[in-house]
């Protein structure tokens, strides 16, 4: 039994609600971290965090952060603080580099989503695009892709972080990047998403939103943002999929 596997999921969409939402889409973009893997299973976040707020202490920045960003468990909480306060300097460059050579370090012990690997092969074969929209880095992306066999699902469509970070979600950047490198309408598409930026970003662009939920908490995060769509296992999404192949 995978990690996923062992989480408690939330109700699963309505399946004739969630097989039009599946049968209407031709562009699938996936955000990364969630929805395909667990990118940080075997190389904590809070470690990768605690990394970026010991450099910037070795520069002599420690009153850049406030007591809590010094503790938060998420790295990019710590890349936005640093970049609301110096935007677009070569402290955020910097800070932003480090952040994807932990993401590299982090790839090999990243756990497979339960699921991800036949669903995107799935989509794949039935003729769908597929992309990833994601606010890590596209070489993390394409590190773990290959590890996994699933390069020539997405290649070359993976568009993630860059340097400027107010293109991140909920920013809708990287999905009108996706949308436009595949020549697809917006409303032909569907985003996969386990966060409510995601969401936020995907009803920025005018795409349809499916929430991917490991756990309750997560499903009501989505939910409160506005979610319609929400799944606690990918499970039924390739069910519906193979069903129509």
């Amino acid at each position: 039994m995978t990690p996923d596997a062992k989480q408690t999921g939330p109700v699963a969409a309505g399946t004739e609600d969630l097989r039009a939402v599946i049968e209407r889409a031709r562009f699938i973009l996936f955000d990364f971290d969630g929805p395909i893997c667990r990118l940080f299973a075997g190389h904590s976040a809070r470690y990768v965090a605690r990394d970026l707020v010991e450099w910037l202490e070795h520069q002599g920045l420690r009153e850049l952060l406030t007591d809590e960003e010094r503790v938060h468990p998420d790295p990019m909480a710590v890349l936005y603080a640093v970049n609301r306060r110096h935007p677009r300097s070569d402290l955020v460059v910097e800070l932003e580099d480090r952040l994807t050579q932990q993401e590299l370090r982090a790839a090999p012990s990243a756990w497979p989503t339960e699921f991800a690997d036949p669903l995107i092969r799935t989509w794949s074969a039935v003729g769908a695009r597929l992309a990833i929209a994601t606010n890590n880095s596209p070489r993390t992306a394409v590190t773990y892709l290959e590890s996994r066999g699933l390069s020539d699902c997405f290649a070359p469509n993976v568009y993630g972080r860059t340097q400027d970070l107010d293109h991140l979600k909920p920013h809708p950047h990287c999905l009108n990047r996706a949308l436009n490198a595949m020549g697809a309408a917006p409303r032909s598409a569907l985003m996969i998403g386990d966060a409510p930026s995601d969401y936020v970003a995907a009803e920025a662009a005018g795409v349809p939103f499916l929430g991917y939920a490991r756990n309750a908490e997560k499903a009501t995060l989505l939910r409160d943002a506005g979610a319609g769509q929400v799944v606690g296992s990918l499970e039924p999404v390739l069910r519906i999929l193979r069903s129509r192949a």
